[in-house]
């Protein structure tokens, strides 16, 4: 990010946004060209997916099991959309049959759904919902803020036909960019649009006019962000995706190992716990600011607290990108420790780190 600046439409800077959107489609998973980030949060990624599928009285299903999920109906619904929600309980995970159960009746637009829910740390299995999208001629948008980068994420070959991430959780950069892909479906179906897209400066249609080979001037991108989302793309494929997905997963299960002996519960149903984002269950007892506070103050460790309906009964602890490493979890498992026993928790001593330790012994 120090790199000196040039204008966003210097022919080397061109050279850099090309190589960027490269590495976004293989680190997505996807060929098309209608690949780059969007200059602002992920959450500008989810709006523009959104106002650019919805006109007005479309309908649409909405997949809901957290906080993530509640924010698409928001947002489907500003732009006009007659939701469907379907849902399931904080923490849980959605069934195939479910949803076709509501496909077959609403007909939607699309069927959108969280990959990585953040709040509950539940991992929805999404490989088989693009072919069965497809039976009922609709489309897949899914949410991959905390996946992309982190875990197995095919956006092809699973048939998804919009998504949005962010820049500064699996990829490591700072918070700025929201990466998004559309499919030649999802691009068709916005050809036939009938209405202008709500939002001007999320227009698809004129977004892809400065990313693509026109150039066309469309806004002044921020160029020390596509610097560093280059640079976090390159180490990403310098590892190797399938390297770094099993990275995240042998730390997470360290982890695991380790809350658990400390007795803590994860929030996320078992066998959909994902690796990235640890939410685990606050003890009874224990006071939820309290401990994060002595975590950041006397240890200099930030753990996110619950969202939505789990405000206060949850702690969310990241193993993303970089942070996810072995010196990251021991540090937060004696961190923890320590916090819970001030909170009078009885915990046996170096209980969690024992764990962590055996974990990492067994699996070399």
């Amino acid at each position: 990010m120090t790199t000196p600046l040039v204008g966003h439409l210097d022919p080397d800077f061109l050279v850099i946004m090309n190589e960027t959107q490269d590495m976004l489609r293989q680190v997505f998973g996807t060929a098309t060209p209608l690949t780059f980030p969007i200059s602002a949060t992920g959450m500008a990624g989810m709006e523009t997916c959104l106002v650019n599928l919805i006109e007005p009285g479309d309908k649409v299903v909405v997949c809901i099991q957290g906080f993530f999920g509640q924010r698409l109906v928001e947002v489907a619904g500003r732009a006009g959309a007659t939701v469907t929600k379907i849902e399931r309980p904080w923490g849980d995970v959605f069934d195939v049959e479910q949803i076709r159960e509501v496909l077959s009746k609403v007909r939607p637009k699309f069927l959108a759904i969280v990959h990585a829910e953040t709040s509950t740390g539940a991992w929805q299995p999404i490989e088989e919902l693009g072919k069965l999208c497809h039976e009922f001629d609709s489309l897949l948008v899914v949410d991959t803020v905390t996946a992309l980068g982190c875990v197995p994420l095919k956006v092809d070959a699973w048939g998804i036909d919009a998504t949005y991430s962010c820049s500064q959780k699996g990829l490591s950069c700072p918070p700025g960019l929201s990466p998004i892909s559309f499919s030649t479906r999802a691009q068709e179906a916005i050809a036939r649009r009938k209405t202008k897209v709500q939002s001007w400066y999320f227009d698809i249609t004129l977004l892809s006019r400065y990313w693509d080979a026109e150039r066309f001037y469309h806004h002044t991108a921020p160029i020390t962000m596509i610097y560093a989302l280059r640079e976090g793309l390159r180490l990403v494929l310098e590892e190797g995706l399938e390297v770094r997905w099993a990275r995240h997963l042998r730390h997470h299960r360290a982890l695991k190992a380790g809350l658990s002996a400390l007795g803590l519960s994860y929030s996320a149903v078992e066998g959909h716990q994902l690796p990235q984002l640890n939410a685990v269950r606050i003890p009874a007892g224990v006071d939820d600011l309290t401990v994060r506070r002595k975590l950041l103050a006397d240890f200099g460790i930030e753990i996110g607290g619950g969202l939505g309906d789990f405000k206060g009964k949850v702690w969310r602890i990241g193993l993303m990108g970089h942070n996810s490493r072995a010196n990251c979890v021991f540090q937060v498992l004696g961190a923890l420790e320590q916090c819970l026993l001030a909170q009078g928790l009885k915990v046996a001593p170096g209980a969690g780190v024992a764990a962590a330790n055996r974990f990492y012994a067994e699996n070399y």
